[in-house]
């Protein structure tokens, strides 16, 4: 045996498939374990649904199967969620979903894999860095989920985790280490070290190691979401990083780098904390990362849409160079928006003023990414493949998440609709209906490449509408309750202010009374788009084995670089060096025989002048 032979012996299953540096491999792990926690975040929004529409019942059964005895008894009060309870649920909920789910599927799945492909490099820049952010993301989130098998049950301060309310939350244990608020601080810790470890790779990877030939502007536009997302997350997450920090010492050491003087407790008095903090101090530098954040989320759902209309229309994306600019535009106007979450703070006229233009001036890019995605359609030759489906039912569910967002913009309507189910509902329609809708299209246009088999599209049907139906029966009347008054962390639904007497002067209670049947629509919808996530789920790991297989590395006659790789790619992913002669959205040339051009196609070489 050669020694070149020693070099290439095979590194083992557990080397190679689960601490594995290969991208594929790492971006295959971040999805199939998203999924996982996108589930069970589901599942704490479907029993939280329950205490909202059946206050006075106790769980059934098929909700309650996973609870133990000795949990139910601690944490359920005859069988019903309690306040607590549901304070856990609520934030453990938007942790989950947020921090867990939604951005590790798009930037860490889909970018750790389609992002190498697409600018024709072997891998990452840093194989190790990527397997590294990838275990400590999982160490985070066991940490967080882990929690509820505590004394003290998960994180209960919502997911927000705002003191003092998050100070004295599981003050009564003794040792503060293993209690549920301190584990969260400590996961949220770890998920952002990951996540920055990440965004270094990303940054370094699209920078240095793009291919032969792909300048800036011959990258598709996944690229140029990636790269932005990954300076989002490089810029804003350390600031909640070394919040997470510091509450953590002001939990277990007495420091009060958030906790005001003078505090009292009705259960252990008057705080003894040194006192002299600013609780407004960790709002600032959470939510200078939450706004950022939204893009972190948004960004990879437009990038997987903007690649798959193109393919599907047979037509070049409109406005190519419009949104790359608004992209890079989106980028820096994220961090300078952040305290429209803050009107409730009191700042003075001068502040919300600047915050309130900022905030609205960040619509134009977003609109002219939307924009550009809907000209695209006009004109082209659409194929309605599963993929181009989910990615056209994106467009409205964002716009409609964008244009409900536009009224808080303004502090004079936030101050009324602020902590309302009008913010929930806006914000849902551009996390789930949006978001989600975006990322399972990237799912079925990429499954080919990655698994040599096509999705079923029988099975996509029946997972595709009753979700765009059931998202909107979930979701709009949020907006209408949000606008009667409804508070986003009732967990009785608002029962408690109806009244029995007719003639009572409850005026709000007569409200309420008017529009507290929608918890019902609302709660059975979550429950049936629960079961609509079953054909997908079947659909997803049936088609790896039993789908129909591919016939080609280039199942969607597409022009970008990861669809010159072998089907699935191998390890350095290309049989030979890509070269980029071109853009990536070379469809419909009228001086082609076929309705496409590959970026890696040589040009025809003109014929010699005699």
């Amino acid at each position: 045996m050669s020694d070149h032979d020693d070099h290439h012996h095979d590194p083992g299953f557990i080397r190679k498939y689960v601490f594995s540096t290969d991208h594929k491999v790492i971006g295959l792990q971040y999805g199939f374990t998203a999924l996982c926690f996108l589930l069970f975040g589901f599942y704490l929004m479907m029993v939280m649904r329950w205490s909202i529409a059946y206050p006075n019942e106790p769980l059934p059964v098929w909700m309650s199967w996973l609870f133990t005895e000795d949990w139910k008894a601690q944490w359920l009060s005859d069988g019903k969620l309690p306040g607590e309870t549901y304070n856990m649920f609520g934030a453990m909920h938007g942790t989950i979903m947020v921090f867990l789910g939604v951005v590790p599927l798009g930037f860490g799945a889909f970018g750790n894999y389609v992002t190498p492909l697409q600018i024709g490099a072997p891998d990452m820049a840093f194989p190790r860095l990527n397997m590294a952010s990838y275990w400590i993301y999982l160490i985070g989130g066991i940490m967080m989920c882990g929690s509820f098998f505590m004394e003290s049950g998960a994180a209960k301060s919502g997911w927000t985790n705002y003191p003092p309310l998050s100070f004295f939350a599981d003050s009564q244990y003794p040792h503060q280490f293993w209690t549920g608020q301190t584990q969260w601080l400590l996961g949220l810790v770890m998920l952002i070290t990951s996540s920055l470890l990440g965004s270094v790779n990303f940054i370094t990877t699209i920078i240095n190691l793009r291919a032969k030939g792909l300048t800036w502007m011959r990258m598709p536009f996944f690229v140029w979401a990636m790269l932005v997302t990954g300076f989002l997350l490089l810029l804003s997450f350390p600031p909640l990083e070394v919040a997470g920090i510091m509450q953590v010492v002001d939990r277990m050491f007495g420091s009060s780098f958030f906790q005001p003087s003078g505090l009292y407790h009705q259960q252990i008095g008057l705080s003894d904390a040194s006192g002299g903090g600013s609780p407004l101090l960790f709002q600032h530098l959470f939510w200078f990362l939450g706004h950022p954040e939204v893009y972190v989320l948004l960004l990879p759902a437009i990038a997987c849409v903007a690649e798959i209309i193109p393919a599907n229309t047979r037509r070049p994306i409109w406005g190519y160079k419009s949104m790359v600019y608004g992209v890079l535009v989106l980028g820096f106007l994220s961090f300078i928006v952040w305290a429209h979450h803050m009107y409730m703070t009191g700042m003075g006229p001068a502040v919300s003023t600047f915050f309130q233009t900022t905030t609205t001036l960040i619509s134009i890019p977003s609109v002219i990414l939307l924009t550009c995605l809907l000209i695209s359609l006009w004109g082209g030759s659409i194929r309605f493949t599963p993929a181009m489906m989910w990615a056209c039912a994106f467009l409205p569910m964002f716009g409609i998440g964008g244009l409900t967002g536009l009224p808080l913009a303004f502090n004079l309507v936030d101050l009324y609709l602020h902590d309302t189910y009008y913010v929930i509902g806006h914000f849902h329609y551009v996390v789930a209906p949006g978001i989600l809708f975006g990322l399972f299209a990237g799912i079925h246009h990429w499954y080919p490449k990655i698994s040599g088999r096509f999705m079923s599209k029988k099975l996509n049907h029946l997972h595709f509408w009753p979700s765009l139906i059931l998202m909107n029966t979930l979701f709009f009347p949020m907006l209408i309750q949000g606008m009667a008054g409804f508070h986003r962390r009732w967990y009785n639904g608002g029962d408690a202010y109806l009244t029995a007497d007719p003639d009572s002067a409850n005026v709000f209670g007569k409200t309420v009374a008017e529009y507290i049947d929608l918890n019902i629509m609302m709660s059975w919808s979550a429950w049936l788009l629960c079961a609509a996530q079953i054909p997908f789920i079947i659909n997803v790991l049936g088609a790896w084995k039993f789908g129909k297989k591919v016939e080609s590395d280039n199942p969607w006659n597409a022009c970008s670089l990861e669809w010159a790789t072998p089907t699935p790619p191998g390890h350095g992913n290309f049989i030979e060096e890509p070269i980029a002669y071109r853009g990536s959205y070379e469809y419909g040339r009228p001086d082609m025989e076929e309705d496409f051009l590959p970026q890696w196609q040589k040009p025809a070489e003109e014929p010699t002048k005699g």
